[in-house]
């Protein structure tokens, strides 16, 4: 078989290091990826002609997280990346990994996230001094989209239930259409449990009994919280991947994204995230044996009680987890 290609956006914060990380292991898994490296500057107002250039030859990427400040007038990188290249669902799959010790057991949840308009239309003026307005779009095109999209990975994933959240009881047009289009879309599926929830209990139900979801589908900002609720409930955001997905391809990276700032540079970041991240994109093309080597040896690696980084109880830098995991793919 012939050598694939894929873009590689290192991001910053810990991007850096994760990507690394990921680029080493894959490196030593003998896996039949050729990075494309493009390097994006913070202050970078638009996405590069090179990104695009790269996106458009590959159709796959894995990136590393973008940070844009609260007070911050520009565009969000991480927004750009989705809207520009339409890369409308994006999936993060959150579960009790064996090793790691967590407060709930039995979670093993899909979050489906409209990644392209809602509160992230990008959409606010000043209408008099002192008031702003903030334009939430919802349309029935998009929101058909990706609860089709949901419903469809539910039934390729052998999934038995979908939850869609929305707070339509107050927005009444704007979820209200979200919610009508789930309902609609769900009719198609009659051997699937489905059921809707209000976004502030589905958030009191994800603390206090995780296990009662399987497939979630939801706006845009809804996503993104209850994304980070997920992810905390079962081991914190350096564990989980996330994929962003669309017609013209698809961008793999840490399911939360978080470009923890915190910990950046002192080479003691969590790259499981990343790699796992790297992982589906190895299945997405197809790649299914080296992407179970990996799989196998990261899951392993924490089944064993051993080397980890300290965000989930241990001590180990990011280069000795990654020495840890080589160890495994040596077996």
């Amino acid at each position: 078989a012939g050598t694939n290609a894929a873009t590689l956006i290192p991001g910053e914060g810990i991007g850096l290091e994760a990507t690394e990380a990921m680029v080493e292991v894959f490196d030593h898994a003998e896996v039949p990826v050729e990075w494309d490296r493009v390097e994006v500057a913070p202050e970078e107002e638009a996405l590069p002609e090179a990104v695009m250039k790269s996106f458009a030859r590959t159709g796959v990427a894995v990136k590393g997280p973008f940070f844009t400040k609260p007070r911050s007038r520009k565009v969000s990188l991480n927004i750009l990346l989705r809207t520009q290249l339409d890369l409308y669902a994006n999936v993060v799959h959150t579960f009790n990994m064996d090793g790691v010790n967590t407060r709930h057991k039995d979670v093993d949840l899909i979050v489906v996230r409209e990644n392209t308009e809602g509160e992230y239309s990008g959409l606010e003026h000043e209408a008099v001094p002192g008031v702003v307005e903030s334009l939430k779009v919802i349309s029935e095109a998009r929101s058909m989209r990706i609860a089709r999209y949901g419903f469809e990975y539910a039934v390729r994933n052998n999934r038995k239930k979908v939850t869609a959240v929305h707070k339509a009881n107050i927005m009444k047009q704007s979820d209200g259409l979200f919610l009508k289009c789930c309902r609609k879309v769900a009719e198609d599926y009659p051997f699937l449990d489905f059921e809707a929830m209000i976004v502030d209990n589905t958030c009191m139900q994800l603390a206090s009994r995780p296990q009662q979801f399987d497939v979630m589908i939801m706006p845009n900002l809804y996503g993104n919280i209850v994304t980070n609720v997920a992810t905390g409930l079962v081991g914190g955001p350096g564990l989980f991947p996330g994929m962003n997905v669309g017609s013209g391809g698809a961008i793999f990276e840490q399911g939360a994204r978080h470009a923890a700032y915190s910990i950046a540079g002192k080479g003691v970041a969590n790259p499981t995230g990343t790699i796992l991240g790297g992982v589906m994109m190895l299945r997405h093309l197809k790649l299914e044996r080296h992407a179970k080597m990996i799989e196998e040896a990261v899951a392993g690696l924490y089944a064993s009680g051993g080397i980890r980084t300290p965000d989930v109880g241990g001590t180990a830098t990011t280069t000795e987890f990654v020495k840890a995991i080589v160890a495994r793919l040596d077996d």
